[in-house]
């Protein structure tokens, strides 16, 4: 069941920034698509991660925000896994590390997806209860 590739289940539509750009326009984002992950990418390449929890965590003040460029505190060595690897290995990377979302890079960091445990959730799902 999990011997799928991932790119399969990822979402490929991402809303991104890049490094510059200020963690006001993150959490704008964040708000208004209501995602929990936002990748930043220089290009197309995946340099770092921001997440809802990044900014939680900071204990300032939303207009604080709009100076401080989100390269100030996204995350910056993240497990990635490539579009071929299979469903089984976020699964196990999920329970491994108990992350919530893993980027999907080509072999040059292109950002080409993302995959969330709520995914593979819902894959496992309608596998076992195709409707």
């Amino acid at each position: 069941m999990m011997n799928e590739p991932i790119k399969s289940i990822m979402y490929g539509e991402l809303i991104t920034i890049n490094p510059d750009d200020t963690l006001g326009k993150a959490r704008e984002i964040l708000g208004t698509y209501r995602v929990h992950h936002l990748p930043i990418v220089e290009g197309d390449k995946l340099v770092g991660l921001v997440t809802t929890w990044d900014l939680f965590k900071m204990e300032m003040s939303p207009a604080d925000y709009a100076t401080i460029p989100v390269k100030n505190i996204m995350t910056t060595h993240l497990a990635v896994l490539g579009p071929d690897d299979k469903v089984g290995s976020a699964a196990e990377l999920f329970l491994e590390h108990m992350f919530q979302a893993i980027p999907i890079v080509e072999e040059d960091h292109k950002l080409i997806g993302l995959v969330t445990m709520f995914d593979v959730l819902r894959y496992c799902f309608y596998k076992e209860y195709d409707h």
